[in-house]
């Protein structure tokens, strides 16, 4: 036992002789008191004579009189009390003697009693009056206050989870059901604080038929006991906790019995039950020779010196594939007669500790290694299990932080040649081959190449497992070095791929390579969708890095043998040779498009890319590099007009559009200088009142020798070569022309609105492009309104939020185009001063014959109304339509069936009309309609 417990229970300052006894009735310490009377001479010699009490306290709990042999002739008196823990398991005894009697003659019992902290009680169970000795009172300190003499009233002063207990043991001992009654619990003293009582009592008298009349007892006060049980309890607690820490436990051998005890945390700690380990040769069983050895030598040395030894053994068989090592520390204990009957002990299992000294000792040879040979990466990888330890050294090549990577995560930052080469080499060293040396590709997450020489070999070292020993040294300058002239020749600078004209030499190798064996040869142009928008957001520098990720993900995915190139701002191409089918250029082509939708991220920004790519094939009419390229760029094309961020095949249709597209880029040059655009008007009409009608400007050009070209066709075109910005201005500053025009005329309209391109939005300055365009015209901000679509206002950025303040600072109006076909959300709606929305025409034409459209435009109106925003109609064609939309709420309708777009003379006749009174629910009859 702890000897900082037996201080503690030695130190309290209690009137009685007080003697610790361990759990086989021998004293292991004593009190002042006891020391004077001789008690633990006299315990020692009259051990057995306490068995029986010991043996009844241990069963049954509670104290147990004793009387034993005194000196002179005379009899001590005591008490028997057992310490357990907090399981309830006994450790060891105490044993009380009252003082002996006093000089004034006061009585042995009375004596007794008072040294002992009993108070008496009688209780006259039919009247409920109760009998206290002054002890009684006094240990609560109520001497100078009276108590209530009703059990009921006393019974306030129990502990309240005491309460249920205390009556649960009194009415059972009421009911015949025990002998006795006895009861531990709290009772609550003069000064609030709780005492612990121990209560005993028996009923003395009863009626013929049975009911009790009358119970005497004692209390007595164990406040002092129970506070050094719960001390032991938590100190025991405390050691075994520490022992679990330190993976430590205790054990006991009797040696006479050949009896072998440990602790039950050590041996669910080495997953074996006490039945296996019962005595030693149960041990010796589990030993190797080496420990065999050791064991003998500690026990000659203890059996021969009688001195305390430790020693570390290695067991086996306890169910693990590896021993386990145990560090042994044992006592012996002796007799009277100086014979040893027991050892006892403590044990440690350092299992751990020697596997890790084990695993330092071969680091420290690999260190050792590493740094005879310079800056060198180590690794070592378990043959069996594939896992992997890196040193620093080789995190700092590979560009990672120092944590755990596995062998896969690695394997993934290299080129597939780079890792098939890595694990071919393995699997040849594994089955017995030499050590090899490779040199072997990846890239860093930054985008990095990186060459490395590694060199690997297999170490069978005993004790531990068979693994790779692998070191890499970065080679990445010496094969800078003799690229360097090349590079700057050949080589693109941001990217370090080939540039065009590299890429032209060795394409044109390759086609002609492929043409002599007979091989299927396929070029690629992938497109990064969205790259522009990304740089003109974001700057050059992020675009800039965003190119170098992007070659770095796609060059990932490549084989060594195909060749890849940066051809354009935001264009490579990729040369696949040998392909097993055409298909498997599809194949690549789509794992390229799924490597870039990963999200790229860099200096704390994360932005997603998607990919257009289209496919050539080499074949007949494409059996050189520039009849390749002007395929696959068509086929580009195509997979963008398809939605983008997908691949598509060149076929004769595919080049036929792209023919068609480029003679439009080419015809949009220079257009505008040609006056070859104009614009057309069509009213909005106003469904409320006699409210003025609003006026929408529509662009149109006319091709000279091809006529009319739709908006559909060529807007999408000028928006990708750029074009779109020059024309987006001159259609507001003739749109505000023209409006100030009809307005100085007295024409009758609420305002004009132009349609407004995302390209033009990115644009900086555009809104002050905007306001400056209204200044120089004359046309109040007020009565302009943009109408933008939905995609160029999912893509929110502080540029856009900044123009958008400005509108609305200035009182320019928003409208939201074709509404509900695109990326239709509230986030948006709320988040910029949107004043319309606009219903797509797909919506209107379709909702006579099909409920649920008619349903989707009644929902517009109702969300549109909710968020304080007045909804459009466009393309209403029918007086049935009309009807409809008037009757869901709409608040204006557009279309042909108020007008077709007019010429500026003609629109001014329309207002003309209109403000002369003709009913707008009527079919307004326009030259246009005339004809």
């Amino acid at each position: 036992m702890d000897s900082g417990v037996i201080a503690s229970m030695l130190q309290h300052p209690l009137t009685s002789a007080v003697v610790l006894l361990d759990a086989h009735g021998q004293p292991l310490a004593a009190n002042r008191v006891a020391q004077s009377l001789g008690l633990p001479a006299t315990l020692g010699a009259y051990a057995e004579v306490l068995e029986s009490s010991r043996v009844q306290v241990a069963n049954s709990g509670g104290m147990a009189a004793c009387v034993l042999p005194g000196t002179g002739g005379g009899r001590l008196e005591g008490w028997l009390r057992a310490v357990s823990d907090e399981h309830g398991q006994v450790m060891a005894f105490t044993l009380s003697i009252p003082e002996p009697m006093g000089a004034d003659g006061t009585s042995r019992w009375e004596m007794g009693l008072d040294s002992a902290d009993h108070g008496l009680w009688d209780w006259d169970i039919p009247a409920d009056v109760v009998y206290r000795s002054e002890r009684w009172t006094r240990m609560l300190g109520y001497s100078e206050q009276p108590l209530p003499n009703n059990l009921t009233a006393l019974s306030g002063l129990i502990h309240p989870d005491d309460h249920a207990l205390v009556s649960a043991a009194v009415q059972a001992h009421l009911d015949g059901r025990t002998d006795t009654y006895t009861a531990e619990f709290r009772l609550r003293q003069h000064d609030g604080q709780w005492r612990w009582i121990l209560d005993r009592g028996r009923v003395v008298s009863r009626t013929a038929d049975g009911r009790p009349l009358r119970m005497v007892g004692t209390h007595t006060d164990v406040h002092h006991h129970k506070l050094l049980e719960q001390q032991l309890r938590e100190q025991q607690a405390q050691l075994e906790e520490a022992q679990r820490i330190a993976s430590m436990g205790s054990w006991s051998w009797d040696t006479l019995k050949d009896a072998l005890w440990v602790s039950p945390d050590f041996l669910q700690q080495l997953g074996v039950t006490q039945q296996r380990l019962q005595g030693i040769r149960d041990i010796l069983r589990l030993l190797g020779r080496p420990s065999v050895a050791h064991l003998r030598s500690a026990w000659r040395k203890i059996k021969h010196e009688g001195l305390p030894v430790h020693f570390e053994l290695e067991i086996n068989g306890l169910g693990d594939v590896n021993p386990h090592h145990l560090r042994v520390w044992a006592q012996p204990v002796f007799d009277g007669n100086g014979s040893m009957v027991r050892l006892l002990g403590q044990l440690q299992n350092v299992t751990e500790q020697r596997q890790t000294d084990a695993l330092i000792r071969w680091r420290t040879e690999l260190l050792n290694r590493v740094s005879a040979l310079g800056k060198i990466g180590g690794c070592e990888i378990e043959v069996d299990t594939r896992r992997m330890q890196w040193t620093e050294e080789c995190y700092r090549i590979h560009g990672l932080r120092k944590e755990n990577i596995t062998l896969e995560q690695a394997l993934s930052l290299y080129t597939q040649d780079s890792r098939d080469a890595f694990e071919a080499a393995l699997l040849r060293i594994s089955d017995g081959g030499l050590p090899e040396q490779l040199e072997l590709c990846f890239y860093r997450n930054s985008g990095q190449r990186i060459w490395v020489q590694v060199l690997i070999e297999l170490d069978r070292r005993e004790g531990l497992p068979p693994r790779f020993v692998a070191l890499f040294r970065d080679v990445t300058r010496e094969r800078e070095a003799n690229e360097r002239i090349e590079l700057l020749a050949h080589y693109d600078r941001l990217t370090g791929l080939p540039n065009r004209f590299l890429l032209r030499e060795q394409a044109e190798n390759a086609i002609r390579e492929a043409h002599e064996r007979g091989q299927v040869l396929a070029m690629l142009l992938i497109d990064l969708d969205g790259f522009k928008s990304i740089n003109d957001s974001f700057g050059h520098a992020t675009g800039d890095n965003l190119l170098k990720l992007a070659s770095a993900r796609l060059h990932q995915h490549l084989r060594n043998s195909d060749l890849f190139g940066r051809f354009s701002d935001d264009e490579f191409i990729v040369l696949l040779r040998d392909l097993s089918e055409p298909e498997d250029a599809g194949h690549v082509a789509r794992k390229l498009i799924s490597a870039l939708g990963e999200p790229l991220r860099k200096d704390h920004v994360t932005l997603k890319l998607g990919a257009s790519i289209g496919i050539a094939l080499q074949g007949e009419g494409l059996s050189d590099f520039d009849s390749l390229l002007r395929a696959a760029d068509a086929a580009m094309y195509a997979a963008k007009e398809s939605g983008r961020n997908t691949c598509h095949y060149y076929s004769q249709d595919v080049l036929m559009r792209a023919q068609r597209r480029l003679e439009l880029e080419h015809a949009l040059q220079g257009a505008l200088e040609r006056e070859e655009f104009s614009l057309v008007y069509q009213p909005l009409v106003n469904t409320v009142g006699e409210s003025s009608p609003a006026i929408e400007a529509l662009m149109r050009w006319n091709r000279p020798g091809h006529g009319q070209c739709s908006p559909v066709e060529f807007i999408p075109i000028a928006e990708e070569c750029g074009e779109i910005v020059r024309l987006g201005e001159w259609v507001i500053g003739e749109a505000c022309r023209q409006a100030v025009v009809w307005d100085r005329a007295g024409l009758n309209f609420s305002r004009i609105a132009v349609n407004v391109s995302a390209v033009q939005l990115r644009e900086r300055g555009f809104a002050e492009r905007v306001l400056e365009i209204c200044r120089d015209n004359g046309w109040s901000p007020s009565r302009l309104e943009l109408e933008l679509t939905e995609s160029a206002l999912i893509r929110d950025s502080d540029s856009l939020r900044r123009c958008f303040e400005l509108f609305e600072q200035n009182g320019v109006l928003l409208a939201v185009d074709d509404f509900g076909t695109g990326f239709s959300n509230l986030h948006y709606l709320n988040r910029f001063p949107v004043q319309r929305l606009k219903i797509d025409r797909s919506f209107v034409q379709g909702m006579l014959d099909d409920a649920n459209t008619a349903e989707v435009t009644q929902a517009i109106v109702h969300l549109g109304h909710a968020l304080g925003m007045q909804v459009v109609a466009e393309g209403v064609e029918t007086v049935q339509e009309d009807a409809l939309l008037r009757q869901q709420g709409c608040d204006e309708i557009q279309g042909y069936f108020y007008s077709r777009p007019l010429s500026p003379r003609d629109m001014a006749q329309w207002l003309r009309e209109a403000e002369a009174g003709m009913r707008l629910g009527a079919r307004l009859v326009t030259p246009a309609d005339a004809s």
